[in-house]
């Protein structure tokens, strides 16, 4: 049989994994991540949060957020990679959590509008698991839960389309861009492979010599008009010192 060579852009989505004793989602992400890449299932990119919908109704562990990353694999190793992704999730997912799992071909036949518009709702109501699997059946993507409630769904069906906006989450991982109280150049921090640009938070990115001040050692990326940035804001400088300072870890939880 002739190998299928034609390459597929997937978006893995997992939520609802851990219990406040066990590791977080974003470890279990990660870890699955590493799996498919070190199986020669599938090459993996950066892992990203998304904030969901924080309510009375919707039981999480501390911030009721999901994981979403990128991996690209040839066509015929998808139902590897699902297969994979079940086991994975039945074996590791803490006792007691509610883990689901989704699997979406990034590709031109995918309601991609309609997948967005469930993750954005997501993060402004409380939604059931029967609308996430009616939404995935309609879409022809793979949706499916591993103990518990099953109530991972919801987020994991959500967290794939937050992702495919370009528009939302924070990736997993901290860097350090230099010392607090330095300053440098969007230049040199767009240097690192993991940084794409240094956007303002209304949107618009810097030019190359833009000076900005480093607030703190440790930085996060997030994802912003298609893009992995430095989210960087304003600051009085008078005639002197940068216009633009790097986040805090508290001011990025905003993303």
């Amino acid at each position: 049989m002739t190998k299928n060579t034609r390459m597929l852009n997937i978006l893995i989505g997992i939520d609802d994994t851990d219990t406040a004793d066990s590791p977080g989602t974003g470890t279990v992400a990660e870890n699955l991540a590493k799996e498919l890449k070190g199986r020669d299932l599938a090459a993996c990119a950066g892992i990203s949060r998304h904030q969901l919908f924080v309510h009375d109704d919707i039981p999480y562990t501390s911030h009721n957020s999901a994981m979403c990353f990128y991996a690209v694999s040839h066509a015929d190793r998808l139902h590897d990679i699902v297969a994979y992704g079940e086991d994975f999730l039945q074996r590791v997912s803490a006792a007691g959590s509610d883990p689901g799992l989704c699997v979406v071909v990034d590709d031109s036949p995918l309601d991609k509008d309609a997948l967005i518009a469930f993750g954005r709702k997501a993060k402004q109501s409380v939604l059931d698991k029967q609308s996430a699997y009616g939404l995935a059946m309609m879409l022809g993507v793979h949706l499916s839960e591993h103990g518990g409630t099953g109530n991972g769904v919801i987020g994991a069906l959500a967290a794939t389309g937050l992702r495919l906006s370009g528009q939302d989450g924070r990736y997993r991982g901290w860097h350090r861009l230099g010392n607090a109280g330095e300053t440098t150049t969007v230049a040199g921090l767009c240097s690192r492979d993991f940084v794409d640009a240094v956007v303002t938070e209304k949107g618009r990115r810097l030019a190359d010599d833009a000076p900005v001040h480093i607030a703190e050692p440790l930085v996060k990326t997030v994802l912003m008009g298609g893009l992995r940035v430095v989210p960087v804001a304003s600051v009085a400088d008078g005639k002197q010192g940068p216009k633009w300072t790097t986040l805090t870890k508290k001011e990025v939880k905003r993303f």
